[in-house]
């Protein structure tokens, strides 16, 4: 019997349908000087698609951020053609093993992917471009934009 988790990699939209794509997390942390952290997160909540996002800020200053920082937050439903455009720009990206990069201190993006066959062992997302990573952002600039 085939056993889809004998790869290390898969590709989404040839082994990840969007149909099992479950939560999508982009965030993003600097603690060194003009604080930022920024998280977009998709995610599907009773079959209807949705979207958070969290910018933190600090300018002219270092550290970690808090709640206190908060400088625009909010969610909201996304239609089926927000949905299709999320799953279009991540679309031909690869999931594999998650690893933990904690040591590395760099900022991210950190990107994780959660589907329904996953069995929480391949998490890790990574665009196929730096093209698309930048369209996939412009995305959620402009979905944050609403609120």
């Amino acid at each position: 019997m085939f056993n889809i988790f004998q790869n290390k990699t898969y590709v989404v939209g040839k082994d990840i349908p969007q149909q099992d794509i479950k939560e999508f997390y982009h965030t993003y942390s600097n603690i060194n000087f003009n604080a930022k952290y920024q998280r977009y997160y998709f995610y599907v909540e009773n079959g209807q698609p949705m979207f958070f996002h969290e910018t933190r800020e600090r300018p002219n200053d270092y550290g970690f951020l808090t709640e206190e920082d908060t400088t625009k937050k909010g969610s909201f439903a996304l239609t089926k053609e927000e949905w299709d455009q999320f799953y279009s720009l991540i679309q031909n990206g690869t999931v594999e093993k998650r690893k933990e990069s904690n040591e590395t201190g760099d900022a991210g993006p950190w990107m994780y992917l959660y589907w329904t066959k996953d069995q929480d062992q391949y998490q890790e997302y990574h665009f196929p471009s730096y093209e698309q990573a930048k369209e996939f952002e412009a995305f959620c600039i402009e979905l944050s934009n609403r609120q």
